[in-house]
C-alpha cells in the first residue's frame, strides 16, 4: 500500500464514520472518501425513539456530524445520497450511483471499508406494503412515524415486536398520548433476556397502559373497513398505523456480489482485524460477523459501541497498526418507562443452547443504602462457571443503578475476573450512591458461597418432579400469611433454634425466604445441626417472577390516553 493510501468507506453512522475519523487522525495525507446512501452521514439512531417521545425536542440534536462538519474538521470527501452498487475486486474500484440523478461514478481504492449496516426485517405478510406499515431505522423512518402521529384524529398504534426498539417505541408512543398495542410472538418481551428477568418489564408495560399481547404474531394487515392488523390464529386489532420491529438483517448484498465470504450467521466473515476474505477489504458494524465473547462462536450483535470500535480498528490496521477486535459481550441496556433492564455476556437460555455448563444466583438489593431516601430495588442475576467461577453473563432489572452494576460486571467479565474477585471489588460508597456491600459484591458473596459449598441451592422447576423435599418458609408468620409457595410450612429463622425438634431429619428441607438472605442464614444453622437443606437463591421474590413469566400478565384491553 502506498504511503498515502486512498481509503473508500461505504456507509456512515457508527462504524463508517468512526473509521473515517480515525483514519484522518492517523494520516493527514490519506485520501478518504465516504459514501452514504441516505442524506445523513452520521446520526444517533439510538436516539430516534426519544425524539418521537418528545424527550429530545430538537431533531438536529440527532445529527452527530454533517458532511460539512466532517469536511471541515477531518478533510473528508463525503458523498451523501450516493449508493455503492458494485465492487470491482480485481480493479480495486467501487461503482457508486447517485440516488436522485442516477449518475454513476467509479472510485478507486487502496483499502475499502464496508459499513452497510442492517435493514429492518419486513416479513412477507399480506398488506405489509401499505404506507401505514412503518419501520424505525433512520431519520426518514422517524419522520414518517411523527407524521403518522401528527395527522388529525389518529390515536391508535400497533407495534409488532418487543425487542429493544419495540419496547422503546411503545413507551415513546404512549408518551405522545396514543393507545398502543404491543404484539410479541414469544411468551415474554425482550427475547435476549431470560423470561423471569423480563417479567418486571411486562408488569411495567401493562401498568403504563400498553395493551400487551404475548404469544401472538401479526399474520396480515388489512385496509378494508379501516386499517387493522390480523393476528395469527384469529383476532383483529384496529389501528391507525403500525410499526414493525421484528429484528434486523445484515445488508450483505454488495459483499456477496463481490464474492466476499459470508459466515454461518449470514454476516460478512471477518478476522479479528476486520479483514474480509478479499485483500484490502474490511467490514465493520452490523453487517460484520464477529466472535461472541463467552462462547467464541460466530455471532451478529448489532450494537453501536462495538461498531464504533470496529471502525476504529479497521482504520488502524489499514494504516499499519497491529490492532485487534476482541469479541463482543453484548452489553446493552433498555429503558421501559420507570424500569431498566441491562445485561452482559450470555443469558441462561443461550448457555443452555450452546451446552455451556453454568451456575446461577439471584440477589435483590437496593441501588443505594436503604436508610437513605429514594432507594430503588433491583434484581441481579449472575451466571458463572461451576468450576472456577468465571463470569459467563449477568442480567439486572429494576430502577436506578441497574446500568452501573452491569457495567461493572461487564468490565469484570472482560478482565477475566471470577465471582471470587467480585467479593473483593472496592466500589464507591456513600448513602446516596451505594451500599457498603455493593450489589456486585453481594452477587460475588452469594456465588462464592455456592462454589465453596457453604450452601446448596434448589430450583423452582424441581417442585414439579417426584420426591420433592419439605418446603420451609423461614420468613415471619405475617409474611407467610400474605402469600407463600404452595405446600410450604412456616418456620421463622429467628425461632429455628427452639424448633429443631419439629423439623424432620429424614427429609431434605427446601428453604426459602423473601430474597434469599434469611434462607442462607437458616441453611447454615440447620446444616450444622445435621439437617439436609438447600436454599432458593433469590427467594420468594424470584419464585413469583418465574411464576409470573409462566402465566403472562393480563393485557390492558382499554388503555387510557
Amino acid at each position: 500500500m502506498s504511503p498515502a493510501p486512498r481509503i473508500v468507506i461505504v456507509g456512515g453512522v457508527a462504524g463508517g464514520a468512526s473509521a473515517a475519523a480515525r483514519a484522518r487522525r492517523l494520516s493527514e495525507s490519506a485520501g478518504i472518501v465516504l459514501f452514504e446512501r441516505g442524506p445523513d452521514v452520521s446520526f444517533a439512531n439510538c436516539g430516534l425513539p426519544y425524539h418521537i417521545a418528545g424527550t429530545i425536542a430538537e431533531r438536529k440534536r440527532l445529527l452527530v456530524q454533517t458532511p460539512e462538519s466532517l469536511s471541515a474538521r477531518f478533510d473528508l470527501d463525503v458523498r451523501v445520497d450516493t449508493e455503492v452498487v458494485a465492487i470491482d475486486v480485481a480493479a480495486k474500484v467501487v461503482i457508486a450511483r447517485h440516488t436522485r440523478t442516477g449518475k454513476e461514478t467509479r472510485e478507486p481504492y487502496d483499502a475499502l471499508v464496508l459499513s452497510p449496516g442492517a435493514a429492518p426485517a419486513r416479513p412477507p405478510l399480506p398488506g405489509i406494503d401499505d404506507p401505514r406499515v412503518l419501520t424505525l431505522r433512520n431519520l426518514g423512518d422517524m419522520d414518517a412515524i411523527l407524521a403518522a402521529i401528527g395527522r388529525g384524529g389518529l390515536g391508535r398504534a400497533l407495534v409488532a415486536g418487543a425487542g429493544y426498539i419495540g419496547l422503546e417505541l411503545a413507551e415513546a408512543l404512549r408518551q405522545r398520548g396514543l393507545q398502543v398495542t404491543l404484539v410479541e410472538r414469544l411468551d415474554h418481551v425482550l427475547a435476549i433476556a431470560d423470561p423471569e428477568m423480563s417479567f418486571p418489564l411486562q408488569e411495567e408495560l401493562v401498568r403504563q397502559g400498553v395493551d400487551l399481547r404475548l404469544g401472538a404474531s401479526v399474520a396480515a394487515f388489512e385496509a378494508g373497513d379501516g386499517f387493522s392488523a390480523v393476528l395469527a390464529g384469529g383476532g383483529r386489532i384496529p389501528c391507525d398505523f403500525a410499526v414493525v420491529c421484528v429484528g434486523v438483517r445484515p445488508e450483505t448484498g454488495l459483499a456477496r456480489a463481490a464474492g466476499l465470504e459470508l459466515g454461518p450467521t449470514g454476516g460478512i466473515r471477518v478476522d479479528d482485524q476486520m479483514r474480509t476474505s478479499q485483500p484490502d477489504i474490511y467490514a465493520v458494524g452490523d453487517a460484520a460477523e464477529i466472535r461472541e465473547f463467552v462462547s467464541g462462536e460466530p455471532a451478529l450483535i448489532p450494537l453501536a459501541g462495538p461498531a464504533n470500535r470496529q471502525g476504529r480498528i479497521a482504520a488502524e490496521v489499514i494504516l499499519g497498526r497491529d490492532s485487534h477486535y476482541r469479541a463482543t459481550q453484548g452489553t446493552a441496556v433498555c429503558k421501559v418507562f420507570d424500569r431498566t433492564f441491562a445485561m452482559t455476556g450470555l443469558g441462561e437460555a443461550a448457555l443452555r443452547r450452546q451446552g455451556i455448563p453454568f451456575r446461577k444466583i439471584y440477589v435483590h438489593p437496593a441501588d443505594h443504602a436503604g436508610y437513605y431516601p429514594g432507594a430503588e430495588a433491583m434484581t441481579l442475576k449472575l451466571l458463572f462457571a461451576p468450576g472456577d467461577g468465571r463470569i459467563l453473563g449477568a442480567q439486572a432489572v429494576g430502577g436506578a443503578g441497574v446500568d452501573k452494576r452491569i457495567d461493572v460486571l461487564a468490565v469484570a467479565q472482560r478482565a477475566g475476573l471470577s465471582v471470587f474477585d467480585l467479593e473483593d471489588l472496592e466500589l464507591c460508597y456513600a448513602p446516596p450512591y451505594g451500599s457498603a456491600k455493593d450489589p456486585v459484591n453481594m452477587a460475588g458473596f452469594v456465588a462464592a458461597n455456592v462454589l465453596r459449598g457453604d450452601v446448596e441451592l434448589w430450583e423452582p422447576e424441581e417442585l414439579a418432579g417426584p420426591g420433592t423435599g419439605m418446603l420451609v418458609d423461614v420468613r415471619t408468620f405475617q409474611e407467610f400469611a400474605k402469600g407463600s409457595i404452595p405446600g410450604a410450612v412456616c418456620a421463622p429463622v429467628d425461632e429455628l433454634r427452639d424448633r429443631l425438634d419439629e423439623l424432620p431429619r429424614d427429609r431434605e428441607l427446601l428453604l426459602f425466604c423473601q430474597v434469599g438472605l434469611r434462607g442462607y442464614v437458616a441453611a447454615r444453622l440447620l446444616t450444622q445441626h445435621g439437617f439436609r437443606v438447600r436454599n432458593l437463591s433469590g427467594g420468594y421474590r424470584r419464585y413469583t417472577m418465574e411464576a409470573g413469566a409462566r402465566t403472562q400478565p393480563l393485557a390492558c384491553e382499554t388503555p387510557g390516553r
